[in-house]
């Protein structure tokens, strides 16, 4: 995975993506609304996830910077999901699937959209 992003990250991170640019002191006072972090707590986690590269600054030309994510949330997501695959279920995307139907994870409606998928994917791979 390119960029891992912890637990406490993907706050700030859905956060950002709700509606970026945000400040530092709006992330604070989100985060602290939201989680109950402190201030320290906040500014060295958004410290941390620009050096990751997660996230990057940009002046406004006045005291604040304004913070955009470097990520999209599919993208995110994307690498997330490769990172399960291949830590849990040995890059097995069936494993996965049978995980979910045996533990009855799975709405009706939702394997309704899968059954489609499947065939899309299926008359793609056909093509």
């Amino acid at each position: 995975m390119d960029k891992q992003i912890y637990a406490g990250e993907w706050k700030i991170m859905e956060f950002l993506w709700e509606a970026a640019p945000r400040t530092v002191m709006e992330i604070v006072r989100a985060m602290g609304e939201r989680t109950g972090w402190a201030k320290s707590t906040v500014t060295t986690m958004v410290t941390r996830m620009e050096a990751k590269g997660l996230i990057r600054y940009e002046s406004d030309g006045g005291r604040a910077k304004k913070i955009y994510p470097t990520i999209t949330r599919e993208e995110a997501a994307g690498q997330e999901t490769d990172g399960l695959l291949e830590k849990v279920y040995h890059g097995s995307a069936g494993l996965l699937m049978t995980s979910l139907l045996e533990r009855n994870r799975l709405t009706a409606e939702e394997i309704d959209e899968l059954y489609a998928m499947l065939k899309k994917a299926e008359e793609k791979s056909h093509a």
